[in-house]
């Protein structure tokens, strides 16, 4: 039933029980019982004959926002990081198989990020996602990898396994990632690893700047900057 939440997109706001039953593969009776406990919930609305996401997601949002424990470790060095540098510091998180943006701090760019929050990253593209799988265990980022090939990823298709795990230990040897347009056309961002208590990489912290921007600051201290920041954060969540 709770499922049901994520044939909900942007495309798509509004969706009839009649819609949802057939993306389930659920009778309609069953999708009409689902959205019923879904809007007594609070998680849909009745809107326009159809039904839409609810207050109850907000609620929940907001709640991850001010509860999150990396969000909360985070959310006061990447506003100093912000406010140093006059950049934008992102905070990524990694759920199973999905990276997504979960916290932004911004040195007032305004920009409109192809991938902001709460949008999930791809895989194996960008210096956010890079930093993390990076510093998975060799046996998952296999697996991750060949998932992705057999769904058809564009990014995973590009390198067979040895090339792409070469990249990944280069990455790992080094601390971070940095990329250039990979994500945003004519923005470069470097990224380190977040660690939990446990010392499994849970996400990353990436500064992003215009191309032209980044040029006239000096590569090797943002760099340092950014991987004191992550040590810092992944110390606060021992």
């Amino acid at each position: 039933m709770l499922g049901t939440l994520q044939f909900f997109s942007r495309a798509e706001p509004v969706l009839s029980a009649e819609a949802i039953a057939e993306r389930a593969g659920v009778p309609t009776s069953t999708a009409y019982r689902y959205v019923k406990q879904l809007t007594n919930a609070g998680l849909l609305i009745r809107w326009k004959g159809g039904f839409a996401l609810g207050p109850r997601i907000m609620e929940l949002d907001l709640q991850i926002r001010e509860c999150d424990p990396v969000i909360v470790a985070a959310a006061g060095p990447m506003a100093e990081l912000s406010r140093q540098t006059g950049l934008e510091v992102l905070l990524s998180k990694l759920y199973g198989r999905t990276i997504i943006t979960v916290h932004i701090e911004t040195g007032g760019s305004g920009r409109t990020l192809k991938f902001g929050r709460g949008r999930p990253l791809p895989l194996f593209r960008g210096s956010s996602s890079k930093s993390i799988v990076a510093f998975l265990p060799a046996a998952r980022l296999r697996k991750l990898h060949e998932e992705a090939r057999a769904n058809g990823d564009k990014d995973a298709l590009a390198q067979d396994w040895p090339t792409f795990y070469e990249a990944m230990l280069s990455t790992r040897k080094a601390g971070y990632s940095l990329t250039k347009g990979e994500l945003n056309s004519g923005i470069e961002g470097i990224s380190a690893p977040i660690f939990g208590g446990d010392r499994d990489v849970i996400g990353s912290l990436t500064l992003i700047g215009d191309l032209g921007r980044m040029a006239m600051l000096r590569e090797e201290a943002l760099i340092e900057v950014v991987q004191k920041t992550t040590d810092l954060i992944s110390e606060s969540l021992k």
